[in-house]
């Protein structure tokens, strides 16, 4: 699960709460000009360097996490099929969180293989250095073999967001994360399961910051790049969002996937389905990225500024509906 600190935001919480889910926010800040061209920056269309998860030709694949109401198979076949039915279409990438031991390979795992969605392993690792140490080969091996069993090709995501202040104290360094990443990449090949592709995802705010592109394990490990972005506490355009990333990623042959993006409540449904509709121009201007995935969720305890489910908003679940239904949307 995603998880973000709240101490940034605790003065603007109860303003923010006030200002109601069912409108725009009314808070004298001036919304930015959703209605300009956005920038190209990652225009490069291949041949791109994936690995198993091939990407779509032409155009990019949308998927999402959805937060189930009751954890479990069912639970998660639930939550999934019914934002699938608002939609009126099957999502092509379905991001499902697991921690260092949570099995891969459940009913639902193999249920959305077998109908033809990717499914993304948002894969929580362990303290880098004892897994280099070998304190967890058992796990690895057995997830590894897990994944092989698939036999399809499905995304890894290891330990996303690594770059994120409060994970310091078990990535310990970039030096130490890279090479988890390339110890556990090892053990994978060795059990067979040679049908991941791995996806390398830090933060918009790390290419800010600046220290996130010190976590890149290199081109030879890498198959997708990926970014977590959100209009959280600051409501811009996408692109200004992740336009660091951008640039950075444009400059390698590997495919784009937005790992989690998305809106928060705290914004109101009209600007929240503006921002999602900016969104979707803004992936048809970067045609490097080949797949996107929203982040329907509102994690527990978080503040509106942190909460970004949007399948109980009438407005803004419209405005993604009419980006799931654009043909660009609906690659082969």
């Amino acid at each position: 699960m995603r998880t973000r600190t709240v101490a940034a935001v605790a003065v603007l919480t109860l303003a923010l709460a006030l200002a109601g889910c069912a409108g725009s926010r009314d808070d004298g800040i001036p919304a930015p000009d959703m209605s300009r061209e956005p920038a190209g920056i990652a225009t490069y269309t291949g041949p791109f360097d994936s690995g198993p998860v091939k990407p779509p030709a032409h155009g990019a694949w949308v998927g999402a996490w959805v937060k189930p109401a009751v954890w479990g198979q069912a639970g998660r076949r639930a939550a999934v099929a019914e934002v699938e039915r608002q939609l009126g279409r099957p999502f092509d990438v379905i991001n499902t969180y697991r921690t260092l031991e949570e099995e891969f390979w459940t009913e639902t795992d193999r249920e959305w293989v077998r109908r033809g969605s990717v499914v993304m392993v948002s894969w929580a690792s362990g303290d880098t250095r004892s897994m280099v140490d070998g304190h967890h080969d058992d796990v690895i091996r057995a997830q590894a073999r897990r994944v092989a069993k698939a036999k399809r090709p499905v995304m890894m995501r290891f330990r996303w967001e690594m770059d994120r202040p409060n994970l310091r104290a078990t990535m310990w360094s970039p030096e130490d994360y890279i090479a988890a990443w390339k110890y556990t990449r090892k053990i994978f090949a060795e059990e067979g399961a040679t049908n991941a592709s791995w996806v390398w995802c830090p933060t918009a705010e790390g290419f800010d910051r600046g220290d996130a592109p010190a976590f890149y394990p290199g081109d030879d490990q890498v198959d997708w790049t990926c970014v977590d972005v959100y209009a959280s506490s600051e409501y811009k355009p996408i692109d200004e969002l992740m336009g660091n990333f951008l640039k950075w990623a444009a400059q390698r042959p590997k495919p784009i996937i937005v790992g989690e993006f998305g809106v928060s409540r705290a914004w109101g449904s009209a600007r929240r389905a503006e921002w999602i509709t900016d969104a979707g121009r803004v992936f048809r201007a970067n045609p490097q990225i080949r797949a996107v995935a929203y982040f329907d969720s509102d994690p527990d305890d978080n503040p509106p500024t942190l909460q970004f489910k949007i399948s109980d908003d009438r407005q803004a679940f419209a405005s993604f509906r009419n980006l799931t239904r654009d043909p660009y949307f609906s690659p082969l």
